[in-house]
């Protein structure tokens, strides 16, 4: 009986890593594209001809908004920033959601704030368990990427001059 629980237990744990490995062997791209949460963000580094820098090696920490944080936007926002013309204000944004090197979330916790690939500082708070990044929740942390690490988001980042 020992035997068979550890050979489950075991059975159950190596599947679990080998998961895990799965998914870092996906790129911050890739990896979003399958989640199938985020059309909306991939959409949006398509227009904005991001996705080759992040496939690029990083290491990348991506606040990733959800398609449901991108409805929150004002109406009209997203289709918008998805033109042509607007290209170079959605790049702005889209770098605002990226810190260069991997920060896992514990990391994110004792941090204050981090520059962005955009230039800009965003604001880190860790208060009951939850992180927020400026206005945003994290609501699931350290999703593994062969070339980082993704936060999803509530909210989507605004830049203060956006």
């Amino acid at each position: 009986m020992k035997q068979t629980t550890l050979a489950l237990i075991l059975s159950v744990l190596l599947s679990t890593a080998s998961v895990h490995a799965a998914a870092a062997e996906k790129d911050i791209v890739d990896t979003a594209e399958a989640a199938g949460s985020f059309k909306t963000l991939v959409a949006a580094l398509q227009a904005a001809d991001l996705v080759n820098a992040l496939k690029g090696p990083g290491p990348f920490t991506v606040f990733a908004p959800t398609d449901e944080a991108f409805k929150k936007l004002s109406p009209g926002t997203v289709e918008s920033l998805l033109k042509p013309e607007n290209r170079e204000k959605l790049r702005a944004i889209l770098a605002y959601h990226v810190i260069s090197g991997k920060v896992t979330s514990a990391e994110a916790a004792k941090l204050k704030s981090a520059k962005t690939l955009n230039g800009q500082e965003i604001t880190i708070r860790a208060r009951d368990g939850r992180v927020m990044i400026n206005n945003a929740k994290v609501i699931k942390a350290d999703i593994p990427a062969s070339n980082g690490v993704i936060h999803v988001i509530d909210t989507v980042l605004l830049p203060p001059n956006e």
